[in-house]
């Protein structure tokens, strides 16, 4: 007789009743988060959690063993279907095993998810053969940790998890030769350490729309089944905290702002990227995209504080935001401004992003902050359905040099930008669209930037460009030298300091032959260059000491395109490219923004103090440098989360 268990995870349970009363799913638009109790926020996050759950099984084909990744194996698990295909798959997939870091961590929620069915029920869906190949896995496959921090935290999350599991183990039980409790400690220490510096100087690669999952996955392993209270705590936590740094600087599900790292493909078109999956489950904006990452969040029983969805869904109130991050540990040429985390290299990053209804413009202050996948800046505007759409805007330096290169890498000078180049193809390409620059110097205020260049002789690619959307509508050449255009709702003004030309994104051919398959059309029909980017053009100019100004306005807030473009025209602007570019410029709101080359900012005369910022610094987060804590505001509610006692205090403030 088939064995069909109650599969829901324990920590769904309370929900059973709530979810089967309920009609099968269909996507709707947002309501405002505002408007509904905490219990119906929940209820419909959970069901789009059961409705990842349902296409995740639809999508499983049990005749075919060749196809279907550990996180569908672990979801049949679950649900009881297709066991044979998952037991048989797990072995197919794992002849030899591979992926390193991104082996351990589903190969963790399987082994998870396996345990809570024989916990809950009795009895087992695998068996004990299934058991010994696992167990032989963890022995004689070594996994590398990878060297980027998403790489250590998830490796260093699920060892500790797949320890937890056999804590009696000796070496002679695991692939490194340490036992149980050796992996389990240092694996703490490491996650706990991660933590620590997290919410006391930021991330190194904070904010990726790309790689948002892989901290999202593990700290959802931690809050779903860790054992010891505490990093069970501080993983329900983290999770909480990553998801309000996405929600403060996001659109409708895209993540708008300055980022550590974006590949070209989500570059141009952001609601391909894994955070606008996050957007569609925690917030129910955009549209729903199938994702590994909101696979496991959907088992693990994880459920996001109501408040999220309401600061990511209000928009009603333009605002400033502003972040303090820090770069990836420098290695060598760590510069003036370094300082040092427990003998190790950085340097702050200052984030700025202005938040309206509309559209979402975003900055950091330049420089090499990231290594290879930066972007310094960027707009995105408001669709209603972004798929498809390239809703956005950005500008780049395309810096390329082994100083980068040895900053962040171990690499020899002679090979380092060979070897980058392997595995990020488009590093070394004049028209690549990601990447930071030491010559770049970038500064915002509300809704306009000012971007300043100083490029040297004998710099490799001498030259900046600027997105230009082929979903742009109207765009205008005016004689007063600024470039105009619209995007969706938002008006856009561009004004180029020195001249330049309009140049085919892909003027070197790189991206359109798939460029390592960043835009490769063997990926899915929509994937290749043509359907990404095609028809988009760049603004390319050559000139040594450079610059731009970008002012963003709302539709809305003009009676014409005409009444806009007047507006600006009529600007005061003042400026100088050489001996170094310098900018003052008066924006839309009357504000006289002052920017030179080399030296600090000024609004109305006032220096710009960066070293007064905070962790957080809006309207919806506030957190002090090294403070290991974060306060979620939403009107009198507040939700406070205190990492060094792994604690939660939620309240309402009295209405005065």
């Amino acid at each position: 007789m088939p064995f069909f268990p109650v599969l829901f995870h324990r920590r769904l349970v309370a929900l059973l009743a709530i979810l089967l009363a309920q009609p099968v799913f269909s996507a709707v638009q947002p309501s405002p988060g505002a408007s509904l109790s905490d219990e119906e926020i929940i209820r419909q996050y959970k069901e789009r959690c059961e409705y990842i759950l349902n296409q995740t099984i639809e999508t499983t084909d049990p005749n075919d063993l060749s196809t279907g990744s550990l996180f569908q194996v672990a979801v049949n698990l679950h649900k009881g279907t297709n066991i044979e295909w998952a037991r048989k798959r797990l072995v197919f997939d794992n002849q030899p095993p591979s992926g390193n870091m991104f082996w351990v961590l589903p190969m963790v929620l399987l082994m998870q998810v396996a345990k809570d069915i024989e916990e809950e029920t009795g009895q087992s869906l695998l068996t004990n053969d299934d058991w010994a190949f696992i167990r032989t896995l963890w022995r004689t496959y070594f996994p590398y940790r990878g060297d980027t921090e998403n790489h250590w935290i998830m490796y260093y999350v699920s060892l500790y998890l797949a320890a937890e599991m056999f804590p009696e183990d000796g070496p002679e039980r695991w692939y490194n030769g340490k036992s149980s409790a050796e992996n389990m400690a240092e694996a703490r220490e490491y996650i706990e350490d991660w933590i620590k510096i997290t919410t006391s100087y930021g991330q190194g690669e904070y904010d990726s729309p790309n790689y948002i999952g892989e901290y999202t996955r593990p700290m959802a392993l931690l809050a779903g089944w860790a054992n010891d209270p505490v990093l069970r705590q501080k993983g329900k936590m983290m999770m909480d905290y990553l998801l309000l740094d996405f929600a403060v600087e996001n659109l409708n599900g895209i993540y708008g702002g300055a980022h550590s790292r974006v590949y070209p493909r989500y570059l141009v078109q952001p609601s391909l990227t894994a955070s606008a999956a996050h957007g569609w489950l925690f917030f129910n904006q955009g549209e729903y995209l199938a994702n590994s990452s909101n696979i496991l969040i959907a088992l693990s029983g994880y459920t996001p504080p109501p408040i999220l969805l309401r600061i990511a869904q209000d928009r009603d109130n333009p605002y400033i935001h502003r972040e303090l991050k820090r770069t990836r540990w420098r290695l060598r040429n760590v510069g003036e401004t370094a300082f040092e985390i427990d003998g190790k290299s950085t340097i702050p990053v200052y984030k700025y992003s202005y938040v309206h209804q509309d559209y979402i413009l975003g900055s950091s202050q330049g420089g090499l902050l990231q290594p290879i996948q930066q972007q310094t800046w960027s707009l995105i505007w408001y669709e209603p359905k972004p798929a498809g759409i390239s809703n956005t805007m950005f500008g780049i330096q395309p810096y390329s040099s082994p100083f980068e290169g040895t900053m962040y890498f171990g690499e020899n000078w002679d090979t380092v930008t060979d070897l980058i180049s392997r595995s990020k193809v488009d590093y070394d390409s004049e028209d690549k669209l990601e990447g930071g620059s030491p010559y770049e110097q970038i500064f915002q205020h509300k809704a306009a930037l000012i971007a300043l260049y100083d490029i040297p002789e004998g710099t490799r690619f001498p030259l900046i460009h600027t997105f230009f959307s082929r979903d742009l509508k109207n765009r205008e050449e005016n004689a007063s030298g600024w470039i105009f255009a619209q995007g969706g709702p938002a008006y856009i003004a561009y004004r180029p300091l020195a001249p330049g030309e309009w140049k085919p994104v892909d003027w070197t051919g790189l991206l359109k032959s798939g460029a390592g398959n960043y835009f490769s059309a063997t990926l899915s029909p929509t994937s290749g260059f043509e359907p990404l980017a095609g028809g988009s053009e760049s603004y390319v100019s050559y000139e040594l000491q450079n610059g731009y100004i970008v002012q963003i306005a709302s539709v809305k807030d003009y009676d014409s395109y005409e009444d806009f473009k007047n507006a600006v025209v009529a600007l005061p602007l003042e400026f100088s490219l050489t001996p170094t570019p310098s900018v003052t410029f008066t924006d839309l709101e009357g504000t006289e923004l002052s920017a030179q080359y080399g030296k600090a900012p000024s609004i109305n005369g006032k220096e710009v103090d960066y070293s007064t910022w905070k962790l957080f610094d809006g309207p919806f987060a506030q957190a002090e440098k090294e403070s290991e804590s974060l306060e979620m505001i939403y009107g009198q509610e507040r939700y406070f989360l205190d990492f060094k006692n792994a604690r939660i205090e939620t309240s309402i403030l009295p209405t005065k």
